[in-house]
């Protein structure tokens, strides 16, 4: 568990190894992917706290990636960062309701769905490279948690930035994608790319033989 002075060390010994301010990111096997992580109560002074933050960030943008929770650098404190302002075709984003998401910090985050709309689309994570999955998700969930300043955020987050919310949050409760994936739907990025990319995986659906959740 992270806690007191051990946890200040910790941090900092990872920050102080982070080149150009980037640190590694932990894959799937590790147990800190596989743990609930303790949430954050002020384990750490404001100036590590906030070196923390720019390092997650800088490591999620290197990667690249949308979001990175805590775990994800072997820090398993209730911290996440997500950001998406990657450019899409204007089908993907209007199919995927892929919206512009400015740089957030998730503190303690919890998410419930709001209403019956789902949808089925491929992910990745950053902690499972090389591959996809097409992952059945809320298309709306109400996102409670605190920013990096404190202050308290209930609001209700859809489409796809929802879907990272989902996916950063299940991190800090040891849950990986591909745990809810349609298995069958697995498949390299390459192939992805080759065969799969359209807006929604109705082809992946019909040529893989999974079946689709999607209630939009």
């Amino acid at each position: 568990m992270i806690d007191g002075d051990a946890s200040v060390d910790a941090v900092r010994e990872l920050l102080a190894e982070a080149h150009g301010g980037v640190v590694p990111i932990v894959a799937a096997g590790h147990p800190v992917l596989r743990s609930r992580a303790v949430p954050y109560a002020g384990q750490l002074d404001s100036e590590t706290f906030g070196e923390l933050i720019e390092v997650m960030r800088a490591t999620m943008h290197d990667a690249p990636g949308v979001g990175l929770a805590a775990p994800q650098i072997g820090i398993p404190l209730q911290i996440a960062v997500i950001e998406d302002l990657y450019e899409v075709g204007a089908d993907v984003a209007r199919v995927r309701e892929r919206t512009p998401l400015p740089f957030r910090v998730l503190i303690n985050p919890r998410y419930t769905p709001v209403g019956p709309r789902t949808a089925d689309f491929y992910e990745g994570c950053l902690s499972v490279p090389g591959y996809h999955a097409v992952v059945t998700r809320a298309a709306e969930v109400r996102l409670e948690c605190t920013d990096e300043t404190g202050r308290a955020i209930d609001e209700v987050v859809s489409g796809w930035p929802a879907r990272i919310v989902a996916h950063e949050t299940d991190h800090l409760h040891g849950t990986l994608y591909v745990d809810t994936a349609h298995t069958r739907s697995l498949t390299t990025n390459e192939t992805y790319g080759e065969l799969w990319s359209d807006p929604t995986p109705e082809r992946a659906a019909h040529a893989l033989g999974f079946a689709t959740d999607d209630r939009r």
